[in-house]
């Protein structure tokens, strides 16, 4: 890919360890290996589109971090079968993301900007300019879509990059001064700024719902 004259490379690992004799750190090795092995052939950045589902994420972000990812992809989405109960099968269509798919990508890289050397590119979820705008806000340094584009076809980004730009020129922002406003902020425990957030939101839900 990099002689064909590649920029970058993308490493999307789909690993999904069904065995039952693989850990959890077999599989975070493996990732390991995987990226030690494309950097020793290449000298173009390399990045890493990575799946959620990890036992302790933040710390193997860190780990690819140290061993030369030059970026993070957050979040590949694994195939999820459903089942069909008429005609008792299983179905594997694949469906198109949704702004709901961005929650937790958006929480991680807000967790992690800023904490890293590499970049943070944020996948899926991404419909409108202003779900652009919140992966922005929560620290992502690229913001990628295909789902909106296979919906609304190749000449949607210019709607989108137009209300990114008209949202900047609205709020009297840059771009850099943007990107990260709503991150973590640095030398705050994460864990324990999700775990105030989480608390905020269940008195919220409780004066919402309570009267009902």
């Amino acid at each position: 890919m990099q002689d064909a004259g590649a920029a970058a490379i993308e490493l999307n690992i789909y690993l999904v360890p069904g065995q039952f004799d693989i850990t959890g750190a077999d599989v975070e090795e493996r990732h390991l290996e995987i990226l030690a092995a494309v950097k020793d052939e290449v000298t173009i950045p390399v990045s890493v589109k990575l799946s959620p589902f990890f036992s302790a994420f933040g710390d193997f972000a860190h780990r690819l971090d140290r061993a030369g990812a030059d970026g993070l992809v957050l979040f590949n989405r694994f195939l999820q079968p459903d089942v069909d109960v008429e005609r008792l099968q299983v179905t594997t269509e694949t469906e198109l993301s949704t702004p709901a798919d961005a929650k937790v990508p958006r929480m991680w890289i807000a967790s992690l900007a800023g904490k890293l050397k590499a970049s943070l590119a944020a996948t899926s979820g991404v419909e409108t300019s202003e779900d652009i705008v919140k992966y922005l806000l929560a620290g992502a340094d690229v913001v990628m879509t295909t789902s909106s584009l296979v919906r609304h076809g190749p000449a949607y980004i210019d709607v989108l990059t137009a209300g990114l730009k008209n949202w900047l020129e609205r709020k009297e922002l840059t771009l850099a001064a943007a990107r990260g406003a709503l991150a973590v902020p640095a030398g705050v425990d994460s864990g324990s700024y999700q775990r105030a957030g989480y608390v905020a939101a269940l008195e919220k839900a409780k004066s919402t719902y309570a009267p009902m």
